[in-house]
């Protein structure tokens, strides 16, 4: 059974507490793997083999061998953690914790808490490193604001001004353009990642919340949980090209290597969504647990 024989996508289960295994070949869920008691961020180690998922009651980071497709240790966060980044070497992972008001990071080595930057805004829900990994932007759902640290200072050096209730965080792949969901305001804020400033901001599905750039960098997927819908962000124009119907309650998102398909877990309906990125078509729909949060793919 090994991680790399087909790109598998990974679906951390709030309600049943498990990762489901897509094979993305087949698009059929292989495994459920238990992962603490309510998965929620899940971050995939650049060889494959190791998973690493935030428990929100645990107050911990959950590691899961995929090889073995069994949990193999515990790191200790803070209360509620929520989303996970990874550093583009692997090196690092980066926790939000919604209680402190802190990012957490673990040392992917030696597998334990390096160090905790404190942040500005509350109730933070994802921290997302730029793929230069110089810094890691932070956002906070009851702050309008997204928080930057940069990763050599081990602190804040920047806050930038949102709509309501920032929630997904993504980057084109030069690191200096960031793109943020604003869900409260159903917005998505296209940021100046090197000088801290937006630039615009372009109205979105109702509920924007989830984002993931497209490996070329010209689209941008949005997903929008109060319509059911994925928008795709045009970069050049930066306007709406095209809204793609999923399942109910869509949350957080991945995509192939290749970028020819899109995973969107859809909370309400139980399922993940497949799209395909070049007819920007909805493929299937696949059952997984309860209430997915999102989808890793490494």
């Amino acid at each position: 059974m090994a991680a790399h024989a087909a790109p598998f996508a990974y679906v951390p289960n709030e309600g049943s507490g498990s990762l489901s295994v897509i094979d993305t070949a087949t698009d059929k869920v292989v495994a459920e793997i238990a992962a603490g008691k309510k998965p929620r961020g899940t971050v995939i180690s650049l060889d494959g083999s190791t998973a690493y998922v935030s428990d929100q009651p645990g107050n911990q980071l959950v590691t899961v061998d995929l090889l073995t497709r069994k949990q193999n240790g515990v790191i200790a966060l803070g209360e509620s953690p929520e989303g996970v980044g990874i550093s583009a070497d692997g090196r690092w992972v980066a926790v939000a914790v919604e209680e402190t008001n802190d990012v957490v990071f673990v040392d992917t080595h030696t597998r334990r808490k390096a160090f905790v930057v404190k942040v500005r805004g509350k109730n933070p829900e994802h921290a997302v490193f730029t793929p230069d990994g110089k810094y890691v932007f932070v956002s906070a759902e009851d702050g309008e604001s997204v928080d930057v640290i940069e990763f050599a200072k081990r602190a804040v050096v920047a806050q930038i001004a949102v709509g309501a209730r920032p929630r997904g965080i993504g980057f084109a792949p030069d690191s200096k353009t960031a793109y943020v969901a604003a869900e409260n305001s159903s917005e998505v804020y296209v940021i100046d990642a090197v000088n801290f400033s937006v630039r615009t901001k372009i109205k979105a599905g109702l509920r924007s919340n989830g984002v993931t750039v497209h490996p070329d960098g010209k689209r941008v997927f949005i997903s929008n949980g109060g319509d059911a819908t994925v928008s795709v962000l045009d970069v050049a124009s930066n306007t709406i090209s095209a809204t793609i119907p999923v399942g109910q309650r869509p949350w957080n998102m991945a995509l192939t290597p290749d970028g020819k398909k899109l995973y969107v877990a859809c909370g309400r309906s139980g399922t993940v969504s497949v799209i395909d990125t070049d007819r920007n078509l909805k493929l299937t729909d696949i059952p997984v647990g309860k209430l997915p949060w999102g989808v890793a793919i490494r």
